[in-house]
This record gives C-alpha cells, sequence and structure tokens, in this order.
C-alpha cells in the first residue's frame, strides 16, 4: 500500500475514534445539531475505519506468523496463517481502498436523460431514437420510472431532440459517464447504394436538483408561456394550453414540457428541469476552476467530445475514452449497457486511486 494512501487511512481511522467519543459525551448529545453532524460524519468513514482495522489486524496477523517461521516446530503451522494472512491482505487492500475514493453527492440522485440529433439530418434523427430506446430498456431492466419531459419527432422517425425524467435507485451514479457524442456507421434505410454513413447524437445527464441545491430563481427573471401541446390528435388531442415554455432571462436557458395535460404539472417539471440545468451550469463551471487539480479522464462531461462509436455493419461498439471494443452491440442496443458501463465505472475509479495516491 503506497505511503499517501496509508497515511490518509490513519488520518481517517484517528478521526473515526475521535468522534466515536464525542458522541459519547452528554455535552455533544445535549447540542442536537452537532450531535447530528457528527453521526453523519461517522457513518461515512465507518465503513473505511472498519475496513482499515482489519487490514491492520492482518498484517499483525502476518508479522507473527513470520516470527513463527523461525521456531522448526512451529514452521509448518506458521506458513499456513502466512499463507492466509496475505490472502487476507490481498482482499482488503482494493476493498479498503475502493472506499476511500470520495462519494459522488450526486451519485444517488434521479437524472435527466437528454437526447438531441446532431448532424445526419433523418438518419441522426433515427439514431436519437435507437439511443431512446436502448436507454429506456436498460432503466425498465433497473426498475426505474420513465417520465418523458418533451420530444420533437423526426420527420421519418426518432427524435430531434427527446428529455425524460429517469426515477430509481443510484440512476446518476450508473448513468454519469453517458454525457457526451455518440456517433453511429451504418448503412441508412434511405440509401440506395448501399453505402455506410456516419451520424451523431448528444447525450446529456443532468442529475436533479434536491431542495437543498435548488436555486433561489427570482420569478420576475423567468418567462413562462404556454402554448397547445403536439400530438397524434384523436380521442385525446388537447385542446388548452397546457404545455409549458419557461426562459430563464439572465442565462437564456429555455425548458419545455408538453408531456401532460394539465398545465400546472408541465409547469412544475419544466421548473425541475430548470433547475437541474442551472444546477448543471454551476457544477461545470466550478469543475472548470479545479481542472487542474483533477484526473478526471472519464466522463469530462464535454459534450462535443467523441465518447462512442456504434458500428452496425461489424456489430461493434467503441468507447473511446477506455478503449473498449465490444462485438456486442446488438446487445447493447437491447439495454444490455452494464458490460459498457461497468468498465467507465472501474477505470474512473482507478484514476481515483490513482490521484489519491500522488496527493
Amino acid at each position: 500500500m503506497k505511503p499517501s494512501i496509508r497515511s490518509k487511512l490513519e488520518h481517517i481511522n484517528e478521526r473515526f475514534q475521535e468522534i466515536a467519543a464525542l458522541l459519547a459525551d452528554p455535552a455533544v448529545q445535549g447540542d442536537a445539531n452537532r450531535f447530528r453532524d457528527l453521526g453523519r460524519e461517522y457513518a461515512q468513514i465507518e465503513p473505511i475505519s472498519q475496513c482499515y482495522q482489519h487490514y491492520l489486524a492482518a498484517e499483525a496477523e502476518l508479522h507473527s506468523a513470520e516470527q513463527m517461521l523461525e521456531d522448526p516446530e512451529m514452521a509448518e503451522l506458521a506458513k499456513d496463517a502466512c499463507r492466509e494472512a496475505r490472502e487476507t491482505l490481498d482482499r482488503l487492500e482494493p476493498e479498503v481502498q475502493r472506499l476511500l475514493v470520495p462519494r459522488d453527492p450526486n451519485d444517488e440522485r434521479n437524472v435527466f436523460l437528454e437526447i438531441r440529433a446532431g448532424t445526419g439530418g433523418a438518419e441522426a434523427a433515427l439514431f436519437a431514437g435507437d439511443l431512446a430506446r436502448m436507454y429506456l430498456r436498460y432503466a425498465e431492466l433497473c426498475g426505474w420510472k420513465a417520465e418523458t419531459i418533451s420530444q420533437s419527432l423526426g420527420e421519418h422517425g426518432g427524435y430531434k431532440e427527446l428529455i425524460v425524467r429517469l426515477v430509481g435507485q443510484r440512476v446518476y451514479s450508473k448513468l454519469k459517464f453517458e454525457s457526451g457524442a455518440h456517433r453511429v456507421q451504418r448503412v441508412p434505410e434511405t440509401e440506395s447504394q448501399g453505402r455506410i454513413h456516419t451520424s451523431a447524437c448528444t447525450v446529456a445527464i443532468l442529475p436533479e436538483a434536491e431542495a437543498v441545491d435548488s436555486f433561489e430563481i427570482n420569478p420576475s427573471e423567468l418567462r413562462i408561456d404556454t402554448y397547445r401541446s403536439s400530438g397524434a390528435g384523436g380521442q385525446h388531442v388537447n385542446t388548452t394550453d397546457s404545455a409549458v415554455r419557461i426562459t430563464h432571462l439572465p442565462s437564456g436557458v429555455v425548458v419545455e414540457c408538453q408531456d401532460e395535460r394539465s398545465q400546472h404539472k408541465n409547469k412544475a417539471r419544466a421548473m425541475s428541469l430548470l433547475q437541474a440545468r442551472l444546477l448543471a451550469a454551476a457544477q461545470e463551471s466550478a469543475a472548470a476552476s479545479r481542472a487542474e487539480d483533477r484526473r478526471l479522464q472519464v466522463g469530462s462531461g464535454d459534450r462535443s467530445e467523441r465518447i462512442r462509436t456504434y458500428n452496425f455493419p461489424q456489430n461493434r461498439l467503441t468507447d473511446h475514452r477506455i478503449n473498449l471494443t465490444l462485438y456486442r452491440l446488438d446487445a447493447v442496443m437491447a439495454g444490455e449497457l452494464d458490460q459498457v458501463l461497468d468498465p467507465l465505472a472501474h477505470e474512473y475509479q482507478a484514476e481515483q486511486l490513482a490521484s489519491l495516491g500522488t496527493d
């Protein structure tokens, strides 16, 4: 284990013991706010401290077993003890380092999934539809709930733009590396000569703002327009101005919601989306100011970068950030995304650990 990582673990272990003593202090117990804050910190670092203490115990066992090797009568027993201790250390070291990686405060949040057709015209819109089905199928497999916020259909199918709210357990944690440019290579249905075309879509994953993060938006800084929702017509054609468009004048951010028949519900959803976008903008600005101190080579959130290529003729998917190539594109497009998302998460964790080791 690197000395820098061990030093961090020692500091956390000392802080854990300190908090445990404080929580037993009647004076602290009488201060509800301090007791609550210390209790929260205790819960956060307890798994790290306990795992590190198991690691230290295994180190002590190994040291004792190595000393026993000098006694001929105990040598055989000592060899077994050494082997078991080393196996325990090999198991605990990556675990305690994983626990040491700082948690992303957004990991537990719901998200707004935004898909927009880019270069490629009608084919880009069709690909946006394919991406939407892929994510919605994955959401279904994960047991998440999907709520359409707004959509703009392509002339020949698919979407020019689609915004969906995904609600469930650790949604942002799973999808946070999906933001960026997604490129498709295939023969469009309209291509008569069988030539492969390249099109692109952009995907954005915005964590939903919680009440504590909600921006205090001055109503005077908003322009709220209502209009009639577009739809296929028929029995439930919308005959009232229930769709809502909100413009945040200082930033120029515009959001729309037309999925619900109730203007009140559409406005509430549009406001939630607006808060998420403003929160994301603030977080990106803060991240940019810390860019020189960070080593986030995975999921930088730069939507202009090409993060992935979907090559349909070869049934190949390539994630360019981690040089991952899979020849199971059909399965991925059917919603089996974990085979792509898990390597991204592991690479991110490795980068974070490398950063900890060089601090």
